[in-house]
């Protein structure tokens, strides 16, 4: 799961303008939205999912943010649209699908309400994205949602175009056409990556440098190579290259993998419904890179590196190619053992209740420190609001579940009841990292000696420590000598502390320069 999400889209929206709305005069037995398109927005037809925003916090706001953080302040009510034209007007029912119930529902008083348009459907993955249209946080004061009405509001403003990803000497962009997606899908596909060459790569033209393949968090993709303020997995892409060229960080080449995908993050894993991420990456991606630049082309010289989503990403290519890569190091993964995910343990038959431990407990997902802030049932309802496609929940069910009837990711829960669906529970056993290893350790012990190390904050903010103890046993029973790291004082967000991730650097420059260390190859 991306650590920033609750707040990546703020900035996007510090451009509004003041516009007023009104409850109409004439009498509506439900609240109603009106939602009219500006005619400022051209002659483009906008198509999407189209939303309401509504907060009740006393302070003005700039923007009325879908935040995880603040879930049970915002209400949000959604509909997709199609084939809108700019001065098309609307309306949209607030009870239909709506967060956290239908607007009917919420208390009577001052509200600061936002119509979104989220014309490329990023909402769920990374945010508010190019093309998608907003208008002002209107104020209604003195709203009956009970007494019904109607709203007016208006989409005003587009988000423009992102700026280009500017090529430095050291730092590449590289996109690549995949015959295998391609193949899949029956269109052209690409993969993409940021490619981080160290200081001495442009004056040792006969030197070599083994790799680091970078897998990012669910939320991002490999521009991060370009945010300067990105350290999710360590420091900044910017911060790295000065510590190489200060000789404080051994000199390797980061490959910074695109992991997004229209349905989420793919995870460089084979799947009936994204396709053949993981095979495109290591049969032609990875051999591509090899020729293009000046990168060892061997295994031990192969290093895989991911947070969150990405490290689970880490681990699995690791574990599926075990002869490929010389070692991955996974920090705070998600589940790698489904008897933990996230507290509910997929394993169970009859299958457990995805939302409630029993009638009166529900299951958390989030939490700080010791208190527990969101249920998986709010979230999964929230996010059903957020985004058709595209969110956490529907991304890994896009990685692991077999595809339904209707083509699309076939989802392993009921939305409504939490009730969860036992074909595609047993469709997703085949990606439990634990159960996988135990079945083929015969085949894999040897290959993956001194190759598999996880770095977790002792108390994970998704609880995802509880599955990588369980992986830490089950490996310690096979005999095998996988490398744990329980950090006290840290949680999902802030595990890379001082010397964290330069340690971790380290490491692997060693596994790389000693074939003993990376399982003899």
């Amino acid at each position: 799961m991306q650590p920033s999400r609750w707040f990546l889209w703020l900035a996007l929206f510090l451009f509004g303008a003041g516009f007023s709305a009104r409850a109409a005069d004439v009498y509506d037995p439900r609240l109603r939205f009106r939602i009219q398109l500006d005619r400022s927005l051209g002659t483009n037809r906008f198509s999407g999912r189209l939303l309401v925003l509504m907060t009740n916090r006393r302070e003005p706001v700039e923007v009325v943010e879908p935040s995880a953080a603040e879930m049970q302040s915002t209400w949000i009510c959604a509909r997709e649209v199609e084939n809108l034209k700019a001065g098309d007007a609307l309306e949209l029912d607030p009870d239909g699908l709506a967060f956290p119930q239908g607007f009917s529902h919420a208390p009577g008083g001052n509200w600061q309400i936002m119509a979104l348009l989220d014309t490329a459907h990023t909402l769920g993955y990374s945010g508010v994205g190019p093309g998608a249209c907003f208008g002002p946080v209107v104020r209604v004061m003195d709203l009956a949602p009970k007494q019904g009405g109607t709203v007016e509001l208006q989409l005003t403003r587009q988000v423009p175009a992102n700026p280009p990803l500017v090529e430095t000497a050291t730092k590449k962009l590289v996109v690549r056409r995949s015959e295998l997606l391609g193949a899949f899908w029956g269109r052209s596909v690409e993969v993409r990556a940021a490619v981080l060459l160290p200081p001495s790569y442009a004056t040792n033209s006969a030197k070599r440098y083994p790799t680091v393949y970078q897998i990012h968090a669910f939320g991002l993709s490999h521009a991060a190579a370009w945010d300067e303020a990105n350290g999710c997995c360590g420091p900044a892409p910017q911060e790295l290259a000065a510590k190489m060229a200060a000789g404080e960080w051994p000199e390797m080449v980061y490959v910074f993998l695109d992991g997004s995908c229209p349905l989420g993050h793919h995870a460089f894993a084979d799947s009936v419904n994204n396709g053949p991420w993981g095979r495109a990456l290591v049969e032609e991606f990875i051999p591509y890179l090899e020729k293009t630049f000046r990168l060892e082309a061997a295994p031990r010289a192969r290093l895989l590196n991911g947070y969150a989503t990405g490290g689970w990403s880490a681990l699995w290519l690791q574990v599926t190619h075990p002869d490929f890569f010389g070692g991955a190091w996974a920090a705070a993964p998600d589940a790698v053992d489904f008897r933990s995910w996230s507290g509910l343990d997929l394993t169970k038959s009859p299958p457990e209740n995805f939302y409630r431990k029993n009638a009166t407990r529900p299951r958390w997902l989030i939490r700080a420190d010791d208190r527990e802030l969101v249920t998986v049932e709010d979230y999964a309802k929230w996010e059903r609001v957020l985004a058709d496609y595209g969110g956490q929940l529907g991304s890994f069910e896009a990685v692991f579940s077999p595809r339904g009837d209707n083509g699309r990711p076939l989802p392993l829960f009921n939305r409504d009841t939490g009730g969860i669906n036992p074909v595609a529970l047993a469709a997703w056993q085949r990606y439990d990292i634990g159960r996988f290893l135990q079945a083929n350790w015969a085949t894999l012990g040897t290959r993956l000696q001194g190759k598999l190390h996880v770095l977790m904050g002792a108390k994970d903010s998704i609880h995802l420590e509880e599955a990588a103890h369980l992986l830490e046993d089950t490996l310690k029973g096979l005999g095998g000598d996988a490398a744990f790291d329980f950090v006290e004082g840290r949680n999902h967000f802030d595990l890379f502390g001082e010397g964290v991730a330069q340690g971790m650097a380290l490491e692997m420059f060693r596994a790389t320069q000693s074939p003993a260390a990376a399982g003899g190859r």
